[in-house]
């Protein structure tokens, strides 16, 4: 679909994080919130260095409360084991039937090394060395049974054509994977891939695996030059570089009403913050913020991060959103289920069928 400027709709995923927040209810509600603006992806953000819910079972129970938006939970690379992540990542994509991502994330600090007890904290370009190898793992692991390799044959006692499954015998830096998965190659056959390549040390990772790259950037211009560093590397991959969405990211306050705008911006902002840039003004601003960035080419689309979820949310959906679709630069309705897609993404081959085919 394209808009009526020329250019592709846009895409917009929001953060469903709540601080302190323990219980599923309210996020569930918020990505309900989120559904009824067609947005295409909810994220939920997790890490060792902090206690809460664990982000991929919170997502999990909210999959069947939910029929369209994509759900995408962040899972760190680093001290878990990859067969285990990417089989509860392929878990996540059938128990929502095809609308799973995964955002890849690494942990630096001493004090998360030491809950493990297996190693101590390394350099980050090592961690995304070794995030970028654990991205490849997976999606051999989600090869490793073919789409048809479920035969369930009663008659003969036969549940699984053995030779489509596929051993994947991999050696990484840090960790070796045999395989085959335990579980079937999934309904998106590999979910979404997303990484913050707002880091340099993680920007390598997110040209040659992602789906979906954040980027965390005030201003247009740093964007769109962000933007094409990852599309060029992209394509020093081997990669068409139109199969990655890049995504600003912001965060959001909706709270204080429209502020006087500055050149090139909505709502006096984005500013730069310790945490990243930070909108704070009203939604009709901030639509015209997205509006222009997407027009100039700085990103694909933008990841929200509501500082109030509840509040914010629902002045997105109802305020920013409904403009945007008005100008007929986002959707109204999914036309699809998958979050794949949602963003435009075609389902990759099966890298071990198409070996084995004959020409």
């Amino acid at each position: 679909m394209t808009a009526r400027n020329g250019r592709g709709l846009l895409h917009l995923a929001a953060a469903l994080d709540q601080q302190g927040a323990y219980d599923a209810a309210s996020s569930v509600d918020l990505a309900r919130l989120a559904e009824y603006g067609a947005l295409d992806f909810v994220t939920l953000g997790d890490t060792f260095a902090r206690p809460g819910l664990d982000a991929l079972a919170v997502l999990s129970r909210i999959a069947p409360a939910t029929g369209r938006i994509g759900l995408v939970p962040t899972v760190t690379t680093t001290h878990t084991e990859p067969f285990h992540v990417q089989a509860a990542v392929a878990t996540l994509d059938w128990v929502s039937r095809g609308r799973a991502g995964w955002q890849l994330d690494v942990s630096t600090s001493e004090g998360e090394a030491r809950l493990f007890g297996r190693r101590h904290a390394a350099a980050a370009d090592t961690l995304w060395q070794e995030a970028g190898e654990v991205a490849d793992v997976a999606a051999r692991l989600w090869d490793s049974w073919e789409d048809d390799a479920e035969i369930r044959d009663e008659s003969t006692g036969r549940f699984i054509d053995r030779d489509k499954l596929h051993y994947v015998d991999f050696e990484g830096s840090t960790f070796s994977v045999k395989g085959p998965s335990i579980v079937p190659r999934p309904p998106q056959g590999h979910p979404v891939r997303v990484v913050d390549a707002t880091d340099r040390h993680a920007r390598r990772t997110a040209a040659r695996y992602a789906d979906v790259a954040v980027i965390r950037v005030a201003g247009p211009a740093q964007a769109r030059a962000l933007r094409t560093e990852l599309r060029d590397g992209a394509a020093e991959f081997g990669r068409n570089p139109d199969s990655l969405r890049v995504l600003a990211g912001l965060t959001v306050d909706l709270g204080d009403g429209e502020h006087a705008a500055e050149p090139g911006h909505g709502g006096g902002g984005p500013r730069q913050t310790a945490q990243g840039p930070l909108y704070r003004g009203g939604p009709v601003d901030l639509a015209e913020l997205i509006a222009s960035w997407h027009e100039a080419e700085a990103a694909d689309g933008f990841h929200l991060t509501p500082v109030e979820p509840r509040r914010d949310l629902e002045r997105l959906v109802n305020g920013t959103v409904a403009l945007l679709q008005h100008r007929g630069l986002f959707r109204t309705f999914y036309p699809g289920s998958t979050l794949r897609e949602h963003l435009g993404l075609g389902r990759p081959a099966n890298q071990y069928a198409a070996a084995g085919r004959t020409p």
